[in-house]
């Protein structure tokens, strides 16, 4: 196994499933969906009605007064997510040296609600009653810049744009800076745009699903599957240099050991092998084999084409045996640059418990499915290492592999 494995010291989520991290395992693990009527606002013109939105987060709560003229829904999400991390780790970014620590965050969205109204402004009122704020508040790097103003964090940063694979792109990107001698770094990703601009916007994509029931809109893998629903939020975690974990006594929720990352240029071609080599990268980098891996957080894109190609990367990778697939997002609906920051989170919770969260709908596998979907309730977990896999849209593919702590 990977002898300089990042140690990862705290999580933070804010997810539909629950605002903070224990809220979100509890009811993951137990199979309560976050996913109902979208009530951001009126979605009857849409063809979309569900969408998966992050409950009880009153912004005036958890952000300091200053911030909350300056921010969308979004970063505000992020700065919460951001804010339990590094609680969890313990770590007091004030006692570091001043460049000591970075943050890399994902984002496909930027502060599009944030965006909207103000053009809304424009158009409607005038130039003089567009905020100030809009020159950044929408933009993609903007939860990185906000998040490393109000900790502190000087150190190398970062933002990347790969749509679902994000989440997992931001900690290959934090990785990197700890090889270079960063002692932290904040990584993850906290998405999603539940406004009329930002879902017409993943409208375009063709891949969200018109179902107006709950429990089964989204369902991957399924032979009925017909896209997925929208939602919002994700999950940062705290990576930190392992031995600098070790002198300060530090918890060690897991060890991320392994990365990678490949590109499809036709990614609905029928040879496109993108998600397959970033799994095989993944555990190469890591340092294990394929039999060592005791669970897999699918993509589950929800779309008959794309589950198709990613059941036969799972088989091409880990044979006639299989093995246990997870599909929390089913729970969550697909939170763009979040989701994959969200599955690690899971992840490493599941590591922790040793309990692999469930898929809840009533699930007919396709026949040239060879899956071994964990559906109706938690199953226990045998040991091993937990595989990531997340795509984006337009080909980007990446894979994370997450190890129990020694």
């Amino acid at each position: 196994m990977n002898a300089h494995a990042p140690a990862i010291t705290g999580i933070g989520v804010a997810a539909p499933t629950g605002l903070g991290t224990a809220a979100h395992w509890s009811a993951t693990v137990a199979g309560r969906t976050g996913i109902a009527p979208l009530t951001r606002f009126d979605a009857s013109p849409y063809p979309v009605s569900l969408a998966g939105e992050v409950p009880g987060f009153e912004a005036s709560a958890h952000i300091p007064s200053r911030l909350l003229p300056q921010t969308d829904h979004m970063t505000r999400l992020a700065l919460y997510a951001a804010d339990e991390a590094l609680r969890d780790s313990g770590l007091d970014p004030a006692t570091l040296p001043p460049y000591a620590a970075g943050v890399a965050s994902a984002s496909s969205m930027g502060g599009f609600e944030f965006g909207q109204r103000e053009l809304q402004n424009l158009w409607s009122k005038g130039g003089q009653f567009v905020s100030a704020y809009q020159s950044f508040a929408w933009f993609y790097a903007v939860n990185t810049g906000q998040i490393s103003i109000r900790h502190g964090l000087r150190g190398p940063s970062s933002a990347v744009v790969s749509d679902q694979a994000g989440g997992l792109d931001a900690l290959g990107h934090a990785r990197r800076q700890l090889r270079k001698g960063t002692r932290v770094m904040l990584a993850g990703g906290v998405d999603g745009a539940l406004c009329p601009l930002g879902l017409v916007g993943q409208l375009a994509s063709g891949r969200l699903t018109g179902g107006d029931d709950p429990a089964t809109a989204y369902r991957p893998f399924d032979s009925g599957a017909d896209g997925h629903v929208p939602g919002e939020g994700g999950a940062y975690v705290v990576l930190e240099d392992p031995e600098s974990a070790r002198e300060r006594g530090a918890r060690v929720h897991g060890l991320l050991t392994g990365y990678a990352a490949t590109f499809d240029p036709d990614p609905d071609a029928p040879d496109a092998d993108g998600l397959e080599r970033a799994a095989r990268g993944a555990l190469k980098d890591a340092g294990i084999r394929p039999e060592e891996v005791a669970v897999v957080f699918a993509d589950a894109a929800g779309v008959p084409a794309a589950d198709r190609a990613e059941a036969a990367a799972l088989a091409a990778v880990f044979g006639p045996a299989g093995v246990p697939v997870a599909v929390p997002k089913a729970l969550t609906g697909r939170l763009c640059a979040g989701g994959a920051a969200l599955d690690v989170a899971s992840a490493l919770l599941c590591l922790r418990d040793g309990s692999i969260p469930p898929a809840v709908y009533e699930v007919t596998v396709p026949d040239e499915f060879p899956l071994d979907l964990v559906v109706g309730t938690a199953r226990p977990l045998n040991g091993g290492s937990a595989l990531v896999l997340a795509r984006g849209e337009g080909g980007f593919n990446a894979a994370a592999v997450v190890s129990p702590a020694p």
